[in-house]
């Protein structure tokens, strides 16, 4: 294992980043994310209108999926475990010379890997498509084909967009960062609404392009802030620069490591492939929401926490210190929000679906189906979120090897599981095979704790042992049942399981305010938090008004 961190000389004191940044820092990039998120529900909204779960919606969801993994290996998941924490060092130290340097290198690197992704990906879009949905045939396999060559170059420029947010990140600057992707989705859904009305084949190709579209403005509105910031950046190759080479070293582990955690995600869309028409499209639109608290409260906790661990400096008892201090206060911001989440999806999925996607072409039926998906992602929300701060340790510690082997062992269970729970465990038990989807999230939420309980033990070992209250937990979780129960009794007062729009959206409002309400009288620090900056901003607006 590598070093905790470097330690300074005998009387240098220990330079630590304000321990009171974090909470502003994941709230910047919450409101990111949440703004990108709900330009991501109107898509889906829109896009659900138009193409309910039919096998056009399948082709483009899987399609949309395929040339993902080019950004997913080289996207912000590995910049998080190899750019960023030496870049914000950097930064921290003042060395603007070698920042420029290893900020241009990295570039460079992508881009060159990035334009040999895209052309192969548009040269063997037929294998690809053949090796990740295998079950497509016919025109289904025919529009997927010509829907992945249409994307590829796209996300070839998310993995700059990307590089654009690892250097944001690093200075700080998450809101915009984490804003941009609104632009991918408005470009999206002006495509939707403006060739809505043509047949769904020749829709799906203008939305291909339209996705393409938006991938350029997301690049675009971010490289003018990341070339102020960086005075002295050189895009060009340089493997002398030591931090250069630190960031290459790092690169390989976590490359890999995300190339394992892709795996699951696209086994997870060949074996939907072989399951009844929908199953692509409605697992895809339960992930959508199942990533919303993963965005919002995992990404953007482990996100504003990363830049600030990674540039700790001191002996290692000082840092060691200090991260068990941010561990603690990120663990329980996490859970706060995570937990209600997770009892959303599982008792009030349903109603989550229908208020996001029930129009047009999708019906009540589809939300059901949704919700059974949707509620086997419960199973893995709180590991889930939770992990990825305890992974995001290991890299500020520059340690990105322990994190690729627990990935390695929740890959190795995903797959097996997913693929004993969709598809034989169905057919052992007499039930529809279509519901095998719920198999899929469900056994990813069972590897997710295993690989939450690895990283927990491996990072208390080199920082000591994390505090963190499992009654805290329980607490939150009885506080969710029971505003769970009130929510229930009110949405069968109220018509039962078929609801209007409007009616669910009002249910689950009120299951949130219920678990705020009851956290705030159980004396939850983060609940009364939250009351206390409601009622200053309340009192803020009537004062202005």
């Amino acid at each position: 294992m590598t070093e905790l961190i470097d330690t300074p000389g005998d009387g240098v004191a220990p330079v630590l980043p304000a321990p009171d940044g974090g909470g502003r820092h994941a709230l910047l990039v919450g409101a990111g994310i949440l703004a990108s998120r709900i330009a991501g529900l109107a898509r889906g909204t829109v896009f659900a209108h138009y193409f309910g779960l039919t096998w056009q919606a399948d082709a483009f969801t899987a399609a949309a999926r395929i040339p993902n993994l080019l950004q997913n290996l080289f996207g912000e998941g590995v910049l998080s475990g190899s750019f960023i924490p030496v870049y914000a060092r950097l930064i921290a130290e003042k060395d603007e010379e070698e920042a420029g340097r290893v900020a241009g290198a990295v570039a460079a690197l992508l881009a060159l890997i990035v334009a040999i992704g895209v052309v192969a990906g548009v040269l063997f879009a037929p294998a690809i498509t053949g090796t990740l949905a295998g079950g497509f045939t016919g025109e289904k396999r025919e529009l997927t084909v010509r829907l992945v060559r249409i994307l590829f170059p796209g996300v070839g420029l998310l993995v700059l967009s990307a590089w654009c947010l690892g250097v944001l990140n690093s200075h700080r600057r998450f809101l915009l960062s984490y804003t941009a992707p609104v632009l991918w989705n408005a470009a999206m859904i002006a495509t939707l609404l403006w060739r809505g009305g043509e047949q769904l084949e020749r829709l799906t190709i203008a939305l291909a392009w339209g996705s393409v579209v938006g991938c350029a403005l997301q690049l675009l509105v971010q490289l003018p802030f990341v070339l102020r910031l960086v005075p002295r950046l050189r895009m060009r190759l340089d493997a002398r620069s030591p931090n250069v080479r630190t960031v290459a070293r790092n690169f390989l582990p976590v490359f890999v490591g995300r190339g394992v955690s892709q795996i699951s995600g696209y086994v997870d869309v060949v074996i939907a492939s072989y399951l009844p028409t929908g199953a692509v499209a409605a697992f895809t639109n339960a992930q959508t929401l199942y990533m919303l608290p993963v965005s919002l409260f995992g990404m953007a906790v482990s996100a504003a926490e990363l830049p600030a661990m990674s540039a700790a400096q001191g002996t290692a008892a000082d840092v060691a210190t200090y991260l068990r201090g941010r561990l603690a206060a990120g663990l329980r911001r996490l859970a706060y929000f995570v937990v209600p989440s997770a009892i959303a999806f599982l008792a009030l999925g349903d109603l989550l679906a229908a208020i996001i996607y029930r129009s047009g072409k999708f019906t009540t039926a589809d939300s059901r189906y949704v919700w059974a998906i949707l509620a086997g992602s419960a199973v893995g929300l709180v590991a889930a979120t939770m992990g990825r701060l305890f992974a995001s340790t290991c890299y500020a510690l520059r340690d990105a090897k322990t994190p690729l082997r627990y990935a390695i062992v929740r890959v190795t269970l995903t797959v097996v599981l997913g693929y004993l729970s969709a598809l034989p465990l169905p057919r052992a038990l007499g039930i529809d095979q279509r519901w095998g989807a719920a198999g899929l999230t469900a056994s990813a939420g069972i590897a997710a704790w295993v690989e939450f309980a690895l990283l927990r033990t491996a990072v208390s070992a080199r920082v000591g042992q994390v505090p963190f209250a499992r009654g805290y937990i329980l607490t939150l979780y009885g506080a969710a049942l029971l505003a769970a129960a009130l929510a229930w009794g009110a949405r069968y007062a109220l018509g039962g399981p078929s609801l209007g729009r409007f009616t669910a959206l009002a249910i689950v409002v009120g299951y949130g305010v219920t678990y705020l309400g009851l956290t705030t009288a159980m004396g939850i620090p983060e609940a009364r938090q939250m009351v206390s900056k409601l009622a200053r901003r309340g009192r803020f607006r009537v004062d202005i008004g």
